[in-house]
C-alpha cells in the first residue's frame, strides 16, 4: 500500500461528465491505504444533472471514504491551521476552479481548502477537465504550471477536432502524480495523449 496513512483531501468540482471516472480513482486511493477526506464544490453539492442527482455523488463520496463531504467554506477553513492533510487532490478541476485559483479567488469550499492547505506549503494536485484549457484558461493553466506546490496530473486534448480548446487529465495517473508530488516532484511528461 503505497499511500498507507497518508491524509489526502479529495476535492470534486462540477465537471459532471468525469465524475464516474474520478470515483474509480478515489477508490484506488483508498485501496492504496490513504485516509481520504472528500470536499465538494457548491455545484457538486446542489446540482442534479443527466449524470445523476447531487445526492448520488455525495452518498458515493461518503461511502468510499467513510467521511461526510466538506461542503462549506467554514468546513474547509480548518484544513490550514489544523494541518489536516498531507496532499490535496482536485479531481476533476474545472476551468472555473482553475481560473479562480490562479487569480486568488476563494469563494467556495474547494478553493478555501486549497488556500488553507497551501498555507502549509504542502502539495496540491490538479486533474483538469475543462472545455477552455487552450482558450481563455490557457493563461491560468500556464500560471499554475509555474506555481510552487501545485502539481498537474498529465493532460491533453480529449477531443481536438470537435472541441479544440478542451483539455482533460489522464485520471488514471492521479496516484502516480500524488506519489511524486509528496516528494516535491512534477510527474513527467505533463502533456500526454488522452483522446
Amino acid at each position: 500500500m503505497r499511500l498507507k496513512d497518508v491524509r489526502v483531501g479529495f476535492a470534486v468540482t462540477g465537471s459532471h461528465c468525469t465524475l464516474d471516472e474520478v470515483m474509480v480513482q478515489l477508490e484506488n486511493l483508498v485501496k492504496e491505504g490513504a485516509v481520504v477526506y472528500p470536499i465538494i464544490s457548491a455545484v457538486v453539492d446542489g446540482t442534479d444533472t443527466k449524470y445523476g442527482p447531487a445526492q448520488k455523488w455525495k452518498d458515493l463520496l461518503g461511502k468510499i471514504t467513510g467521511h461526510v463531504p466538506i461542503n462549506s467554506i467554514t468546513g474547509a477553513e480548518p484544513i490550514g491551521p489544523g494541518k489536516l492533510l498531507d496532499v490535496l487532490v482536485v479531481a476533476p478541476c474545472t476551468g472555473n476552479t482553475l481560473a479562480k485559483l490562479a487569480n486568488g479567488i476563494t469563494d467556495g469550499p474547494v478553493l478555501m481548502a486549497i488556500k488553507a492547505h497551501l498555507r502549509n506549503l504542502r502539495p496540491v494536485v490538479l486533474a483538469i477537465s475543462t472545455n477552455d484549457g487552450l482558450g481563455m484558461n490557457a493563461k491560468n493553466l500556464g500560471l499554475l504550471l509555474n506555481t510552487k506546490n501545485i502539481y498537474l496530473v498529465p493532460f491533453g486534448q480529449d477531443n481536438p477536432l470537435e472541441k479544440p480548446n478542451s483539455l482533460k487529465a489522464k485520471m488514471d495517473l492521479i496516484i502516480d502524480t500524488v506519489l511524486l508530488a509528496l516528494e516535491g516532484k512534477q510527474i513527467q511528461p505533463v502533456l500526454v495523449n488522452v483522446s
